[in-house]
């Protein structure tokens, strides 16, 4: 391809690009009471210092070669990791939740929701990033599990995250945390080869799929919902069929580098496509929205609360010490009438229970 080819065929991807954010924005300026699930993939965390698992040269597996594995995938083997630990400790000290920030695009998820236009994040990260970015857990399933929580892989018994923590501190790591029941080995709630996919990853599809056709039949304007997936191959099932399962009639958006999975095999004539980075969507989607300063807000605050932690608890000490316990007599409440500012448990749209699915299968046969 020379040189003006190549030139040509970027200009034109670019603005494809750019007309389908706008053709996003647009959908969702028509529909200002839709709300929207994501279902994202490792692309969103690479900003973030987080490698993928499979991009060539650079993804998680081709950089697992110096742990001396019989092959990459072995260190989310349930059997590898019981005849030997040590490397997925070495990776799991490396990813562990606190080394990375959330990312422009985890920022985006939290806007959504705080405009009350979230229905659910699908993830197959185990990061933690989209908690971190201040996303309501009920909003969140985390397909591939994550390391919010910890159990035995011999008895099951749930632990919390601190003692397994406490092991990675250790240079080199000598000990293992195990049960105190059975004393086999407890790992994060990752979700290895094999391994089923928690419950919740199926009930909650089941019941969001069901959502999205009752939102097909309802008689209410503007409220065609929308579905995004971002930043992920689609190569993992039963993850990669969640886009498939997604009711003909609604939009369906891919933003990826590739056009992979269902959008490619299987492209529907309502689909849109951006090939771009996860970050640079979200800037261009805000800006569109009229979110530009909103985003800002957000990214601000979070870099105050990770930069300034002893500044913001000196403010609210000073604050504190300015306030009176009396209160002028115009100013009293009575307790039956205060109200919570914020009720996140009500502030979501939790219709549409819907009835299981029938799907093949719910275990992983891959991670992200």
């Amino acid at each position: 391809m020379s040189v003006s080819t190549a030139a040509a065929a970027a200009a034109a991807d670019a603005c494809s690009t750019e007309m389908s954010v706008r053709a996003i924005a647009a959908h969702l300026k028509s529909n200002p009471s839709a709300k929207v699930i994501f279902m994202v993939g490792a692309g969103i965390s690479t900003s973030c210092g987080i490698p993928d698992f499979r991009s060539p040269g650079t993804g998680l597996y081709h950089n697992l070669a110096r742990l001396n594995l019989p092959y990459p995938e072995a260190v989310f083997d349930v059997d590898f990791f019981q005849s030997d630990p040590l490397p997925f400790y070495t990776l799991a000290k490396e990813l562990y939740p606190g080394t990375f920030k959330p990312s422009k695009f985890h920022h985006l998820l939290r806007l959504f929701q705080d405009k009350n236009l979230l229905r659910r994040v699908y993830t197959q990260n185990i990061d933690t990033l989209e908690r971190q970015a201040g996303v309501a857990n009920d909003l969140i399933i985390e397909a591939h599990g994550s390391f919010a929580h910890c159990h035995c892989i011999g008895c099951g018994k749930i632990y919390p995250p601190q003692g397994f923590k406490s092991k990675l501190s250790e240079d080199p790591i000598r000990n293992f945390a195990r049960c105190e029941v059975c004393n086999e080995l407890i790992k994060p709630a990752i979700v290895f080869f094999g391994e089923d996919l928690p419950d919740s990853f199926s009930k909650t599809w089941s019941s969001d799929s069901e959502w999205l056709r009752g939102k097909l039949r309802t008689s209410e304007k503007h409220q065609q919902p929308l579905v995004i997936v971002v930043g992920t191959s689609l190569a993992v099932y039963p993850f990669a069929s969640l886009p498939e399962e997604v009711p003909r009639k609604v939009k369906r958006v891919l933003c990826n580098l590739e056009t992979v999975g269902d959008f490619k095999s299987n492209k529907r004539s309502t689909d849109l496509i951006v090939n771009q980075y996860s970050d640079a969507f979200a800037e261009q989607l805000v800006e569109e929205l009229g979110w530009k300063k909103d985003l800002e807000k957000i990214l601000k605050a979070q870099t105050a609360a990770t930069e300034n932690p002893t500044e913001q608890l000196l403010e609210v000490v000073h604050d504190l010490e300015k306030l009176s316990l009396d209160r002028p007599e115009h100013e009293a409440v009575d307790k039956k009438d205060k109200r919570p500012l914020h009720d996140n448990n009500n502030n979501h749209d939790n219709d549409g229970d819907g009835k299981e699915v029938d799907k093949s299968s719910t275990q992983n046969n891959g991670n992200a």
